[in-house]
This record gives C-alpha cells, structure tokens and sequence, in this order.
C-alpha cells in the first residue's frame, strides 16, 4: 500500500485514512432482544419500512422464544466491548469504548448523543461485520450519517470507520485453532460410530444474501479481479487461508454454504442453504461434516439456533458426525486484532502515527479505511441513498462526513 497521502483530502489512493488524534472509539452492532417483551419491538425495528404482519414476525420470534426471548448478541458485545478496554489499557491507549446497536438498546443516535454530551468529537467507529457488503459495512456507515443528522451533531462530531477485518491474522486464526479441535472431535465420533475412515467434509458457512447486494458488494472496479461476486470471493479466500494453516485438513473435501435466508421467495439469494447441502453430502458418502461459521464474529441467535439446532438436527437425522468451530468471540488473537487495526488510525504522543503499515494475511486486503464512490451501494425502498461517513463523495472525490 502506497503511503503517500493526499494533504488536501487526508487519504491516498488506496483509501488509506491519514492517523488522527480520536478522543473515542464506538463500537457497534445488529443489537438484539433481552426479554419475551422485546422480541416483536425488535424485530419489527430490524424489517421496518417492508410491511411485514407481526403474525410473519412470530414465525421468527420462535428462535429468540426457546431462549427465553434473549439473543446472546448484547452479552457478546458487552464481553467484548470489556476486552477491547482491556487491551487498550494493557497497550497504554487512553481511549474510552462506547457500544451502540442498530435495532435495539442502546440505539447508536442515543450512544452517539452521549459521546457528545461527554465532550468527544473525533470518534473511531469499528462495525461488528467483518466482510465488505451493505450490511457489514455500508449500513453502518449510513447508521452513523443519519445519527449525526438526526442528532443535530452533522458539522460538530466527526466520525470515522476502520476498515473491514476479514483479512487479519486475528480474525483468521481463531478459526484455525477451532478447526483443528474440531476435526478430532469428528474423527472421535466416527470411531465410536466404528467408522474411524470415514469421509470428512469441512463445510464453510456464511450468512446469505440476496444476489442484488453480493453483486453490489464493495467498488465495481474490484469486481474486475474475481470470476464471481466479492463477498463469495472474500469468504473463499478466507477459507483458503484457514485450510492452509490446518496440516490435519490436507485432503479433505470443502464448501461454502449460506445460512440465514429471509425475505420473498421470488428473490435470489445465495446458494446452497446448509441444510440442503447436508442433505447432499449424506448422499454422496460423507460421514461427518466440520461446520465453520466464518461470515460471524460471534456466536449469536443466527449461529445458535441456524447451526447449533437446524444444522446439527439435520446431521442427527442424516447420520452425519457434527462438530461447529467457534466464532472468534473475545479470544485473545481476535481482541488484539481489533485494536492493531484501531492502531492503525491512532496518532502516538508524538503525533506520529503509532502503527506503520497494515497487517493482512488473505488477499484483497486490507481495506479500505474510506469505501470508494458507490461502494456497496443501496438506495432505501424510495429509490434515496442515505447519508454516509468514512466514504469519497462521487461529485467532489474527497471523504464524505
């Protein structure tokens, strides 16, 4: 990456954003219910502007019911928001962590307001989503553009995004140590099954989207590079990069798979659905799959209920082993990395940037710090863009706010 920055607009041509003296850093996510009385608020926040009954909602609200109405997700963020101030404290960053969510509380607009009523002005924003696409990345771009307009903060707070983490050593290497653990627990199962050979299959899964939004995903010159969509291409060579450091896999059949699909049936998502690809590698002889949730970063209602109930009740009733890798979560190398990428933004006591270059190990990255014109772009059901930060203005090619 070219480290030659543009003084005018603060980054290169990379969308490498130039080191700032941040006074905070937000941190934020999906959100989810904490009681049986939240789950149709909830969900009505996550589908609002798209009509949908509540008698619709219900069939959902089922996966938050059998937990008691609770989705881990807010838990998940507190224990991590609690190991990001840790490690910032352990690298002598002075830097408080606030936590806002986008369907449920606290709302980012409230969080946002009391990081300003707080004195802060230049806040770091790190999104929970670890791959480009709209809801990953350009949604929380656009969450925190409306939060400063309907705040009244547009022109007093400015916010910035660090860039999508896919590529990482800490995001990639958590997976590499769940699946090595993971394959001897399928091979245990098939020995006591009496089948101590039989075929394993690691079975890589994301959430799915509609085929609109993956085509959508990220800049349209980087579609250039990839004989198919970036957010598929992203996940692959994610995968790619967990086999390769998992000697114990070598040999082994793999796939990519999509969990998680809503919406009309008439509208195409990704394909296969986990379920359905079980149902193939049955047939084909495999005995035992390794489920690797790499498109989350915690294991939370989608990954519970779409893997640790659907996925492993379909293994039971095909006779397939089934092992599910965990999602990083707060593990250490994760953690870490996340604040090596805040680094990356942060100016040091000097006022020279406390961290040189951008660590990445899985090609296409890093990432952008500020997304390219029409990156992953959206119009709301009225045909409007939204507001956005940490993104170039198309008419005047420089950072939007």
């Amino acid at each position: 990456m070219t480290q030659d920055f543009d003084p005018r607009s603060g980054y290169d041509q990379d969308g490498r954003m130039q080191a700032k003296a941040y006074d905070a850093i937000l941190l934020a996510s999906f959100g989810g219910p904490e009681g049986q009385e939240d789950v149709i608020p909830f969900l009505r926040n996550v589908t609002a502007g798209r009509g949908i009954p509540d008698e619709r909602l219900e069939e959902v609200a089922v996966h938050y019911r059998t937990n008691g109405g609770i989705s881990p997700i807010n838990a998940q963020n507190r224990a991590l928001k609690a190991a990001l101030e840790a490690e910032l404290a352990a690298r002598s960053i002075e830097l408080p962590v606030y936590w806002g969510n986008r369907n449920w509380y606290p709302f980012v607009n409230e969080t946002l307001s009391q990081m300003a009523q707080d004195g802060h002005r230049q806040i770091l924003l790190l999104g929970t989503g670890a791959y480009s696409g709209y809801s990953a990345c350009r949604q929380y771009r656009e969450d925190l553009g409306m939060a400063l307009r309907e705040t009244g903060l547009e022109g007093v707070v400015e916010v910035d995004k660090v860039r999508q983490f896919f590529d990482t050593p800490g995001f990639v290497n958590p997976f590499i140590d769940g699946l090595k653990q993971s394959l001897v627990q399928v091979r245990e199962q098939l020995t006591e099954r009496g089948n101590p050979q039989g075929r394993i299959k690691i079975v890589f899964v994301t959430h799915s989207i509609p085929m609109s939004d993956a085509n959508a995903a990220g800049p349209q010159a980087q579609h250039e590079s990839y004989s198919e969509n970036l957010y598929t291409a992203q996940h692959r060579a994610v995968a790619t990069q967990i086999l390769a450091g998992v000697p114990e896999a070598a040999g082994l059949e793999h796939s990519l798979v999509y969990q998680s699909r809503s919406g009309a049936p008439h509208v195409p998502w990704l394909e296969p659905d986990i379920n359905d690809a079980l149902e193939a590698d049955a047939a084909d002889g495999v005995a035992g799959v390794v489920v690797v949730p790499i498109g989350f970063i915690s294991d939370h209602m989608e990954v519970l209920w779409d893997l640790d109930t659907e996925a492993k009740d379909s293994c039971a009733e095909l006779g397939l082993a089934f092992s599910r890798v965990p999602t990083p979560g707060t593990h250490t190398e994760f953690v870490g990395g996340l604040i090596d990428i805040i680094e990356e933004r942060l100016l040091d006591a000097q006022g020279q940037p406390r961290r040189q270059g951008r660590i990445s190990k899985v090609p296409g990255g890093p990432w952008y710090d500020v997304c390219p014109a029409a990156c992953c772009i959206k119009p709301a059901l009225d045909g409007t863009l939204r507001p956005t930060i940490a993104g170039v203005d198309s008419e005047v090619g420089v950072p939007n706010k």
